[in-house]
C-alpha cells in the first residue's frame, strides 16, 4: 500500500521547512551537549592519575586515583558510567515511545549537568572517596541514556527516508562537534582546577535543556503538518483522510483535514512495540551486536585517547595535559567529515550493509599504523588520528542514526512509527555494552601500550562480526548487480 499523498500549499511548506530547520538544529545542539558534558573525565585523566605524582604539581593526582592501582580505578569509573548508560538505554528506549518526548529529554538534559556538575564539586569539597564518584557516574550514566533515543526518534518523525543518510550523517557528526567542543572547553579551565572541566560542560547542558523545553517540536502533527514522501505507511484508517483531501478546495489544499488529523493521531497512538518483539524485527539483533564492536573501539577512544597522548612522546616531545585534550580533537573532526560521508556513500548505492562492512575492514590497517607510526612525527600522528576518526566514526554514525531509522519503522512494523524509540535504544543499548568494556580494558594493566592493540583485535573482531550483516550485505549486492545490468 502506497502512504498517502499530501497535497502541500507554499505556505505550508515553508512553515514545514522551517520546523524541519528548527528541530534539526535543536536535537543536533541537544545531543552536542550531552557529548560535550562527557568529555571532561577523559581530559582530566592525566591530572588525576598522573604518570609521576611527584614530577611538578599539578602532576601531584588526585587520591584515590594516584596510587599505582590509578588507571585501573578511572576505567572503573568508565565501566560504572557506561554499564548504566547501557542499561539505562533499554528503558529509556520504552518510556520514550510512551510519554512526551521533549519532557522526557529536557529531564534527561537537567539531569545529566546537575550530575556532571556534582562530580566538579569534589574537586572544592576535597572528596578522595571512590564511592562517591562512582555513585556520581552511574546516576549520571542513566540520565545520559535519555538523550539518545528520543533525539533520533523525534528527528525520524520530521525527516522521510529520502537522503536519510546524507541526513543522517551530518546530524550525526553533533557527537564528535560536542566531543570537540568539551575538549576545547574541558582543556582550556584544566589549569584553573579539574572541577571547572566538569562544572562549564554541566552548566551547558543545562542552558540548552532550557531552550528545548521552550522550543522543539516533537512531531509535525503537533502544528497541523505532515512530512511528504514519509515512508511508514499507517493503517487502513488513513484512507479516510486521503478521501478527505480530495474533496478539500484548492484554497485548503496542503493543509490536513480534520479527518486527517484524527487518522494520524490514531495511528500515532498506536501501542508501542514491546521490547521482544522489537529486538525480533529483521536486522536489529545483527546490527545492534555490530554496534558492539564499533562503539567499543569509539568509546575508547573518547575516554582515553588524551590520556595516551600525553604519555606518549611525540617527535621527541612530551604534550602537556592542556596540548594533549586539544590534540585529541582530531579523531573528532575525522568523525564529522566520516559520519557524513559513509551516509553520503550510503543514499548513493542505497547499501547501508556494503557502505558499514568497507569502513570497518579499511580501519583495521589503519589503527595498527597509528599504534606502530604515530610517534614519529606530528603530522603522522595527526593524519592517522584523522584517518582512524573518519573510519572508526563512520559506520558507528551510519548504524546508530539512518540504519536504526530504517530498522524502526520498516513495513513489518505495520506503520508503528512509535517502535523507533524502542528499536533505536536496542542498537544503541547493545553498543554501549562494547563501549563498557573498551574503556575498562584499556585502564587495565599491563598498562598504556595495551591500548591500542586493544583497539586493533577490537575492530578486526568487528570485521568479523559483521558477518551477522551477510544476509542485508547479500541483499544490497545482490540488487546493485540487477540495477547495473
Amino acid at each position: 500500500m502506497q502512504p498517502p499523498k499530501t497535497l502541500i500549499a507554499p505556505n505550508t511548506e515553508q512553515t514545514l521547512i522551517s520546523h524541519q530547520i528548527s528541530v534539526f538544529f535543536l536535537t543536533f545542539t541537544a545531543y552536542a551537549s550531552f557529548h560535550a558534558s562527557r568529555k571532561p573525565p577523559s581530559i582530566v585523566k592525566s591530572v588525576l592519575a598522573p604518570e609521576n605524582p611527584n614530577s611538578d604539581l599539578i602532576d601531584t593526582g588526585w587520591a584515590p586515583f594516584n596510587g599505582s592501582s590509578g588507571t585501573r580505578r578511572l576505567g572503573e569509573l568508565d565501566l560504572a558510567f557506561l554499564s548504566a548508560y547501557s542499561i539505562g538505554m533499554y528503558f529509556a528506549g520504552d518510556i520514550g515511545d510512551r510519554i512526551n518526548l521533549r519532557n522526557f529529554l529536557c529531564f534527561g538534559m537537567f539531569g545529566s549537568g546537575l550530575f556532571t556538575i556534582i562530580f566538579g564539586l569534589g574537586f572544592w569539597l576535597n572528596i578522595h572517596e571512590l564511592g562517591f564518584f562512582v555513585v556520581v557516574q552511574i546516576v549520571c550514566g542513566l540520565f545520559q541514556s535519555i538523550g539518545w533515543p528520543c533525539v533520533v526518534a523525534i528527528v525520524g518523525n520530521w525527516f522521510g527516508k529520502s537522503k536519510r543518510g546524507l541526513i543522517m550523517g551530518v546530524w550525526n557528526s553533533h557527537t564528535s562537534v560536542g566531543n570537540i567542543v568539551g575538549s576545547v572547553l574541558a582543556s582550556a579551565v584544566l589549569e584553573f582546577g579539574w572541577g571547572w572541566s566538569f562544572v562549564l560542560p554541566g552548566l551547558g547542558i543545562i542552558f540548552v535543556g532550557v531552550v528545548v523545553f521552550g522550543f522543539l517540536v516533537v512531531s509535525p502533527v503537533d502544528v497541523g503538518l505532515e512530512v511528504p514522501n514519509k515512508e511508514v505507511e499507517m493503517n487502513s484508517k488513513v484512507n479516510g483522510a486521503e478521501e478527505g483531501l480530495e474533496k478539500a478546495d484548492s484554497e485548503q489544499a496542503g493543509l490536513l483535514m480534520s479527518e486527517s488529523n484524527e487518522a494520524e493521531a490514531e495511528a500515532v497512538a498506536v501501542a508501542a512495540i514491546g521490547f521482544v518483539k522489537a529486538w525480533r524485527l529483521p536486522g536489529v539483533a545483527s546490527y545492534a551486536f555490530c554496534l558492539f564492536f564499533s562503539k567499543l573501539v569509539a568509546y575508547t577512544f573518547l575516554y582515553w585517547l588524551p590520556f595516551y597522548i600525553r604519555h606518549t612522546v611525540v617527535a621527541g616531545v612530551q604534550l602537556s595535559h592542556k596540548s594533549a585534550g586539544i590534540l585529541s580533537t582530531i579523531f573528532d573532526v575525522g568523525g564529522v567529515l566520516g559520519g557524513i560521508s559513509a551516509g553520503y556513500i550510503s543514499d548513493k548505492i542505497e547499501a547501508r550493509a556494503i557502505t558499514s562492512v568497507m569502513f570497518f575492514v579499511l580501519s583495521v590497517p589503519v589503527l595498527i599504523m597509528y599504534r606502530a607510526y604515530g610517534s614519529i612525527s606530528m603530522i603522522t600522528n595527526i593524519a592517522l588520528m584523522f584517518l582512524s576518526g573518519l573510519l572508526v566514526n563512520g559506520p558507528y554514525s551510519l548504524i546508530t542514526t539512518a540504519v536504526a531509522a530504517d530498522l524502526g519503522t520498516q513495513s513489518v512494523t505495520r506503520g508503528n512509527s512509535r517502535a523507533l524509540a524502542t528499536v533505536t535504544a536496542i542498537i544503541d543499548g547493545t553498543g554501549s555494552v562494547g563501549a563498557a568494556l573498551g574503556p575498562l580494558l584499556a585502564g587495565s594493566p599491563p598498562g598504556l601500550y595495551q591500548l591500542l592493540a586493544e583497539i586493533s583485535c577490537g575492530l578486526l573482531v568487528n570485521g568479523l562480526f559483521s558477518r551477522m550483516m551477510t544476509a542485508a550485505f547479500v541483499l544490497d549486492w545482490q540488487r546493485l548487480i540487477r540495477e547495473n545490468a
